[in-house]
C-alpha cells in the first residue's frame, strides 16, 4: 500500500522537562490508527475494516503465494495503475538523467561520490592468521543481491536511494534492485530513476508498499528474490519488513517520525524534530 498516508499530528510542548521526556521515551511498534482516507481505501479493497497489520499480512501472504498476479492486483488497488511488467526500462532512466537541469545532475553526482568515498573507508576484508592452535581468521563476502525500497509516491527521495544503493555497490554486492512506487502520473519519479543510474543500480521496479517488500522477499515471476531489504517507507512498508524478516534480512524497522513544537517566553517558536 503506497498511495495512502497516515495522519500526522504536531504536538506543542511548553515545558522543557516534558519535552525531554517525550524526546527520550522508547515504546513499542503498535498497530497505528489509520486515517479516514486510508480506512476507506482498505474497505474498498478488502470489503471490511482492517488494521494496518492485518492489511500487511494479507498483502504479503498473497504476494508470496501468487507472485506477479497479486502484485498487479494491489498496484491496481492502491496505486490505481495497471501494469503487466513493473520493471522500468533502462531507456527511461537515461531519459530521466538527460532531462535534469545541470544543478540537479551535479547535486546527485556529488552525493553519490561523497557517499561512496565515506563507505569505502568502512570496507572490511577477509583475514587469516596462524598460531599454535592452527589457522584462524574471518571471511568477508558481499551479499549477492539486495533490494532497496525507495519512497516516491507523493514525494521523491533520491537521497534515500543513494544512501542505500551506493554503500551496497561499494561493498561489492553483485546486484542492487530498487522498488519505488509509481507517482501520480503512473511512473517512477525521474529523480529516483536518475539517482538509480548515477548510483549504479541494476534494475528498477515500479512497485510500492507492502506488495513491493513481499515481492523482494519471496521473489515473483519477474522480481528476483533478494538477500536483504533496505530503505524506509510508510507504516505499511515498515510492517511488511517486520513480517518478512527471517525469510530475508532487513536493515531495520524504522520507527514513526514525530515532530514536536517547543515554545517558551524567550522565543516565538522553536521546532525540534525527533
Amino acid at each position: 500500500m503506497s498511495a495512502t498516508t497516515t495522519s500526522v499530528s504536531i504536538k506543542r510542548i511548553d515545558d522543557l522537562d516534558e519535552a525531554r521526556h517525550d524526546l527520550s521515551r522508547r515504546g513499542g511498534y503498535g498497530d497505528p490508527e489509520l486515517s479516514s482516507g486510508a480506512m476507506a481505501l482498505v474497505r474498498e479493497v478488502f470489503g471490511e475494516e482492517l488494521g494496518a497489520s492485518e492489511v500487511v499480512a494479507r498483502v504479503v501472504d498473497d504476494v508470496r503465494d501468487h507472485g506477479d498476479e497479486a502484485v498487479r492486483k494491489y498496484t491496481r488497488a492502491f496505486d490505481h495503475r495497471d501494469v503487466e511488467n513493473a520493471e522500468v526500462p533502462r531507456a527511461a532512466w537515461e531519459a530521466a538523467w538527460n532531462g535534469l537541469d545541470d544543478a540537479t545532475r551535479d547535486a546527485i553526482t556529488t552525493a553519490v561520490d561523497r557517499v561512496a568515498a565515506f563507505h569505502r573507508e568502512q570496507l572490511r576484508t577477509s583475514w587469516f592468521s596462524t598460531s599454535d592452535l592452527g589457522l584462524y581468521g574471518q571471511v568477508v563476502r558481499p551479499l549477492e543481491r539486495v533490494g532497496v525500497y525507495t519512497p516516491g509516491g507523493q514525494a521523491a527521495y533520491p537521497s534515500s536511494l543513494i544512501m542505500t544503493a551506493v554503500p551496497a555497490k561499494v561493498a561489492g554486492v553483485e546486484e542492487v534492485i530498487v522498488a519505488a512506487p509509481p507517482g501520480g502520473d503512473g511512473d517512477v519519479s525521474p529523480l529516483i530513476l536518475a539517482a538509480a543510474l548515477a548510483a549504479g543500480v541494476d534494475r528498477v521496479f515500479a512497485i510500492g508498499g507492502a506488495q513491493a517488500v513481499a515481492a523482494l522477499a519471496y521473489g515473483t515471476e519477474t522480481v528476483p528474490r533478494v538477500d536483504k531489504i533496505l530503505g524506509p517507507g510508510n507504516i505499511f512498508v515498515a510492517l511488511a519488513k517486520q513480517r518478512v524478516f527471517g525469510a530475508v534480512a532487513i536493515d531495520q524497522i524504522a520507527g514513526p517520525t514525530e515532530t514536536l513544537l517547543i515554545a517558551d517566553d524567550s522565543a516565538d517558536l522553536t521546532l525540534v524534530a525527533a
